[in-house]
This record gives structure tokens, C-alpha cells and sequence, in this order.
């Protein structure tokens, strides 16, 4: 006999749980000056955000060698680690997730990130044990936009994805988790909430103070 499924919420990383984006420009921009390319704020946002490095770095840097970009990338994400020594929630966070463990919905985090940044950055928000699961794109056969992120995610919490919700901040997050048939709230630190809602996402938030967001995660998980 299977096991019941259950509500859960599924947090992407980067721009969801921290607004990390002032510093993943300066780390972009540290590398990519060697190579002639800058990174400004709408290059970030159209070209960069949400992506895996394999096709950040194909549109960046066309004129440096494929069999190089995986290094690059390497040195990128560990100037954003050298760079990113004072994080901070976005505003209420903390709070939804205590609301969460006192009705007894488990969370994960589900982002495109290395390893390496998403302990950081758990790590740092003092969280690392509080997410039942964090899943890596680095582990799995498909990155977002693809589903199988956050269908992994569902599958590590038993989640039922008629009443989970993803929080996510790019159009490539709210792509994987809408076809993943999550409810997703669009978290407007990188894009405007007209961009995030066209891409699938129900409802845009500044952050996690919203009042539209909580009635969303009440009436979607049926917890009080």
C-alpha cells in the first residue's frame, strides 16, 4: 500500500532565500573582464539568472573555447563564495519557515547552484538542518527549466504537487516548477512580477512579509 502524499514547499536559493544577485555580478564581472565582457544588471537578468553555467558561459564568452568554460565557471563560483561574507534573509523568511515546522510541512531546497554555494549559503542563514533535502542540478540528469528538479524534490518530501508550493526568482526556476505542476510564488528580486507571472508563476511577492503570499500558502496546503 503507498504511502499518502502531503503538502510541502520546494525554496529555490539564490534570490529566494538571500538576494544574492549584487554579488554574483561582481563575481561574473571579476572573470569575464579577463575575457573582454562585461556583466551589468539586465545582462544578469536576461542572460544569467536562474541558468546553469554550461549556458551562461556559451552565451558570455562565444569567443573563448568550449573546453574552457568549466573552469571558468569554477573560478566564478569561488570568487561568489571569497565575495558573499555578509547574507542576509530576505525579509520574513525565517518566519514562514517556523510557521512551516509548527504546522508540519516539510521544505526543501531546490536549486541550479554547486554544492559548494548552496551549503554557504544554508550554512550562513543558520539553516542547514532545518531543510529536510537540498537538490542539486550537479546530481541529477536535467537542470531547470526541466521538471526533474523539483519532481526530485517532491519525491525526496513525498510531496503532492496539487498542494506544494516553489518559491523561485527566474524565469528558468518558475519554468521547472510550474512544470512540475507546483504552485509557484515569484519572488521579484531579480524580475518584475508582470515578467514572473507571465512566465507561470500564480502570484509575485517582494518578500516573504506579503500578505497575498501567506493566504496563498494557507489556502494551497490547507495548514493554518
Amino acid at each position: 500500500m503507498s504511502q499518502s502524499t502531503e503538502a510541502c514547499l520546494l525554496f529555490d536559493i539564490d534570490g529566494t532565500l538571500v538576494d544574492t544577485d549584487r554579488i554574483h555580478i561582481l563575481a561574473f564581472n571579476d572573470i569575464t573582464r579577463l575575457y573582454g565582457v562585461e556583466v551589468d544588471e539586465e545582462t544578469y537578468k536576461t542572460q544569467v539568472s536562474g541558468r546553469i553555467n554550461s549556458a551562461i558561459f556559451a552565451d558570455l564568452l562565444p569567443h573563448v573555447p568550449v573546453s574552457e568554460h568549466e573552469a571558468i565557471g569554477h573560478r566564478k563560483e569561488a570568487r561568489f563564495r571569497e565575495l558573499a561574507t555578509d547574507m542576509v534573509p530576505l525579509e520574513g523568511l525565517i518566519d514562514i519557515l517556523d510557521w512551516a515546522d509548527s504546522v508540519g510541512l516539510r521544505y526543501a531546497a531546490v536549486t541550479n547552484a554547486p554544492r559548494e554555494n548552496a551549503t554557504l549559503v544554508l550554512s550562513s542563514l543558520k539553516a542547514t538542518d532545518r531543510f529536510t533535502a537540498v537538490i542539486l542540478a550537479d546530481d541529477l540528469a536535467h537542470a531547470k527549466p526541466h521538471p526533474l528538479p523539483y519532481l526530485t524534490g517532491l519525491a525526496r518530501l513525498n510531496g503532492d504537487a496539487a498542494r506544494s508550493v516553489a518559491f523561485e526568482d527566474s524565469k528558468a526556476g518558475v519554468a521547472s516548477a510550474k512544470a512540475a505542476e507546483l504552485g509557484v510564488i515569484g519572488m521579484t528580486t531579480s524580475l518584475d512580477g508582470p515578467t514572473l507571472i507571465a512566465t507561470g508563476a500564480t502570484l509575485a511577492a517582494t518578500d516573504y512579509r506579503d500578505d497575498e503570499l501567506r493566504r496563498y500558502l494557507r489556502d494551497r496546503t490547507g495548514k493554518r
